[in-house]
């Protein structure tokens, strides 16, 4: 029997940090390999390996060159970024039922695990009293009676509840928190499992002492969170953001920080890297990290072997269930020109 074909063109990422060598073999005994290199591959490639490539496993810059019409025997775009790109066809996907498959939920369980961190030292002002302690300015015994705060018991905001809040959600229920949310394109009975009360955004951003910026970027919410959103946060409350910094008014966040209202921990910015001479590196009572919530070694690792195991599942005529599914309403909301700007910025 022939085994199916599968162009693997990772670049941006790596093989190796995508597979584990197991995993990058059983893909290798499941379909023939093309190109299967870290270079970026070259457009001919791509154009010849489409009219026969059953599976492409890559990223927007190789999505951003495939011609659907040209691929006669696609089953499924597999992407390993991060998000659904942009670049590809979706009507033509949806209407021949080819499966684009995303890696997000690869990270959920790491970003998770850091937007808790976050949250636990914004909260407790671990990083500023790190710093006062460096510079012999600590307060022995002491508080910041300004944004000091237990996490236990406190309300908890969510803006958007896809896969990683969720996540985050089941690592708070030590704590108690009531936990709220915006997300008006969440299932209701997604809500109801996860013991979660839905409320409008301004109820949501008033109401929480921890705010989570967790959406996924659309045409609709860029800034989202502007100035009037921010004024409403209680004074003290803490707001972590890591999901895309499209969702945030940075010059509206810097107005808010600077005069001292809330705390911020930040994992993504409006531009990536952030230039050395930046003024957010020397915002006060805020915790930056350089988008990194999901990098732990070989944490990427997740990603390979969702990939082989819904390529398996393919291969027997079954649905992927490990990747998630692009959905057709959805995936209209969230693939737009702002996917194309944000391109960049989902690469974990």
């Amino acid at each position: 029997m022939t085994k199916p074909i599968a162009l693997l063109a990772p670049s941006f990422r790596t093989l190796d940090e995508l597979f584990d060598p197991t995993d990058l073999a059983r893909l290798g005994d499941l379909c023939t390999l093309v190109w299967a290199r870290d270079e970026p591959v070259p457009p001919e490639v791509i154009e010849s390996a489409a009219a026969n490539a059953n599976f492409i496993i890559g990223t927007d810059p190789c999505f951003d060159q495939l011609d659907l019409d040209r691929a006669p025997n696609l089953l499924a775009c597999l992407e390993v970024a991060g998000s659904f790109p942009p670049s590809i066809d979706y009507d033509i996907c949806f209407a021949r039922a080819i499966e684009v498959l995303s890696c997000a939920p690869a990270f959920r369980r790491l970003v998770a695990e850091m937007t808790l961190g976050f949250m636990i030292a914004g909260a407790r002002g671990i990083v500023d009293g790190h710093e006062a302690f460096r510079q012999g300015t600590e307060t022995w015994l002491g508080e910041d009676e300004r944004f000091d705060f237990s996490l236990y018991g406190q309300t908890v905001g969510f803006i958007g509840f896809g896969s990683i809040a969720q996540e985050c959600n089941r690592l708070l229920a030590p704590f108690g928190c009531d936990v709220l949310v915006y997300d008006p394109w969440q299932d209701a009975d997604v809500l109801a499992s996860q013991g979660v009360t839905a409320m409008a955004l301004t109820d949501v951003v008033a109401r929480s002492r921890c705010l989570v910026i967790a959406a996924s970027p659309t045409d609709e919410n860029f800034h989202l969170i502007d100035g009037d959103a921010l004024s409403l946060m209680p004074r003290g409350a803490l707001l972590v953001l890591i999901s895309r910094a499209h969702l945030v008014d940075f010059a509206a966040l810097q107005t808010a920080i600077e005069q001292q209202r809330i705390r911020a921990a930040l994992d993504v910015f409006p531009a990536e890297p952030v230039p050395p001479d930046d003024p957010i590196r020397a915002w006060p009572n805020t915790i930056l990290s350089a988008h990194r919530a999901a990098a732990v070694h070989h944490g990427r690792r997740e990603i390979g072997r969702m990939v082989v195991d819904d390529i398996a599942l393919m291969i027997k005529g079954e649905a992927p269930r490990h990747m998630q599914r692009a959905n057709e309403s959805r995936v209209r909301q969230r693939v737009g020109a702002v996917a194309v700007r944000e391109a960049v910025s989902a690469r974990h």
